[in-house]
């Protein structure tokens, strides 16, 4: 038997996937902290008292400091001077440190502090800000949210840059190997991070009875110091690899200013950028409010005996994981009978989860399920835009897509209010479509970047297209929140007058107008969409021609 010689880690294939699982571990983790309050709205509001517009602006905070004190092309700066090693473990760092001082805002400690009188009596005005309508905070936001607001600002900083290291890191790995399915296979481990979070945050909050919400973001700071460790194993190993190679770190170009300029010359960038900070903004901050807004419209009987029990939770969370494994797992099969056995039992296994999720009675595990049809089909979609092109046609397929689940969360899901099943089913099929179209987007989009610009400086159009796409983030979570209490002005008022607990209101609001708001988004992608198509025909772009030629 031949052993095998490998010249440098990265040529070991045990290797470089190690490296990989480092890194997607890591933003496994940061994915579940960035929703951590999303499913316990409704706690935050009887705990708490946040309401909407606060719990909307606290939300919204994450992408604060990227979008206004430009973070963002900061750490594409950090990143190309001191390379992937040092900026991953900075960011695991700093994710680190935003989520203890959010975890310290939610905590019991923290109220009747003296940072709660100081909170509460400052930070009411930021000039400029103010006067732009930018502010991160307002006079009358509750002390718990505002700091809350500041950690939030501060992880958002570490995630970002995380995200940004991590797909370079991917490249430095898997340059001329499987990037491709590197990447998908990263984006799909991260979204389930999305599930996880759904399904453990009321857990946590909700233990032993009791509810205290602080216990979900400490879980969260728990798994991000796991994170910190993750990229620190990983610094040992790309050190290893530079020590063999005898090459310094890979660094792009320096950022030059000039660089925006040529970037922002190109039509096909601006669609691009348009259509991704479009389409992201009907996603992301609708992830924080699907929750409570099921929990509105879906008349669920909560369970009772072993279904409320602890144990159900885990047995649940270990059936999404064979639903996750199995239906990705089978991208790669190469023999036929292996790969519909393995999509068999991923389907057996999402309907037992399903009916688990019924039967707990609980709007967040019927959310849960929004990643899992992302994870199965990510790479699949990534392999035929690779192979088979059509890149802007499935931009255009995702948009219809995301407009079509909007409407129906508005308009028919509440029309099954009081038929338990019937309402699940909807709410189920609505959000595995969603999940769908989640992964047409962006198995399509981020492929495409490197055909509108130049190779040189195709990091800096990632570093804006993100910074773009964040305006969306910062802005949509804080709008989704005032739209609600200005289109509940009953309850709002029900809660003011003391005629209505915050617990009663916390699950009674009507997101139909937010729900509009976030069609409309999808309707102006689609347009965007047809836009970029014919952009394409005419300036030959490529965008329907596959990658691998």
């Amino acid at each position: 038997m031949g052993t095998n010689v490998y010249k440098v880690l990265r040529d070991n294939p045990a290797m470089r996937w190690t490296a990989l699982l480092l890194l997607a571990l890591a933003m496994f983790c940061s994915y579940i902290f960035m929703d951590i309050l999303s499913p316990i709205k409704d706690l935050m509001m009887s705990e708490r008292e946040w309401d909407s517009t606060a719990f909307g602006t606290m939300q919204g905070s994450e992408t604060f400091l990227n979008v206004f004190v430009f973070f963002l092309i900061f750490a594409g700066i950090i990143l190309d001077k001191m390379g992937v090693r040092f900026t991953a473990v900075l960011s695991g760092a700093v994710m680190l440190v935003g989520a203890l001082i959010k975890y310290f805002a939610v905590s019991e400690a923290f109220i009747g502090s003296s940072a709660e009188v100081w909170f509460t009596n400052n930070l009411n005005y930021i000039p400029v800000f103010d006067e732009l309508g930018v502010s991160p905070f307002y006079d009358g936001m509750p002390a718990s949210a505002k700091l809350a607001a500041i950690g939030f600002m501060i992880f958002g900083c570490g995630t970002e840059m995380g995200g940004i290291t991590v797909s370079r890191g991917i490249v430095k790995w898997f340059k001329g190997r499987e990037t491709a399915l590197a990447m998908g296979s990263e984006m799909a481990l991260a979204r389930l991070g999305v599930a996880t979070c759904m399904i453990f945050s009321p857990y946590f909050a909700k233990l032993g009875g009791s509810v205290d919400v602080s216990r979900s973001v400490a879980f969260g700071v728990v798994l991000l110091c796991i994170a910190l460790i993750m990229f620190i194993v990983y610094f040992f190993m790309d050190k290893k690899l530079d020590a063999q190679t005898g090459e310094a770190e890979e660094k792009d170009d320096p950022f030059k200013v000039s660089d925006i300029g040529r970037i922002l010359s190109s039509r096909g960038f601006w669609l691009v950028a348009l259509l991704c900070v479009l389409y992201y903004s009907a996603i992301f901050p609708f992830q924080k409010y699907a929750v409570n807004m099921l929990q509105y419209n879906l008349t669920l009987e909560p369970g009772t005996g072993f279904w409320q029990g602890d144990t159900v939770t885990l047995i649940q969370y270990a059936i999404m994981l064979v639903v996750a494994g199995c239906s990705f797992a089978s991208n790669f099969s190469k023999k036929t009978n292996m790969k519909v056995g393995l999509m068999a039992i991923a389907v057996v296994a999402l309907v037992v989860y399903c009916y688990m999720g019924y039967k707990r009675g609980s709007a967040e595990t019927v959310f849960a399920v929004f990643p899992l049809l992302a994870v199965a089909i990510t790479p699949l979609l990534g392999n035929y835009v690779d192979h088979k092109g059509k890149a802007a046609s499935m931009l255009m397929i995702g948009s219809l897509l995301l407009i079509i689940c909007h409407l129906t969360f508005a308009f028919i899901l509440p029309l099954f209010k009081g038929n338990a099943i019937g309402g699940v089913i909807v709410a189920y099929a609505t959000i595995l479509v969603l999940g769908a179209s989640f992964s047409l987007v962006p198995a399509a989009l981020w492929p495409s970047v490197p055909k509108l610009v130049d190779e040189k400086i195709i990091g800096s159009a990632y570093a804006l297209i993100f910074w773009i796409q964040n305006i969306g983030l910062w802005l949509f979570p804080l709008l989704i929140g005032k739209v609600l209490d200005k289109t509940n002005p009953d309850i709002v008022e029900a809660v003011n007058n003391n005629t209505m607990t915050a617990q009663e209101a916390s699950v009674s609001f009507d997101y139909t107008w937010p729900l509009i708001m976030l069609a409309g988004l999808g309707v102006a992608a689609l347009i965007i969409g047809f836009i970029l198509k014919a952009v394409d025909k005419k300036e030959h772009i490529g965008l329907e021609e596959p990658n691998i030629k």
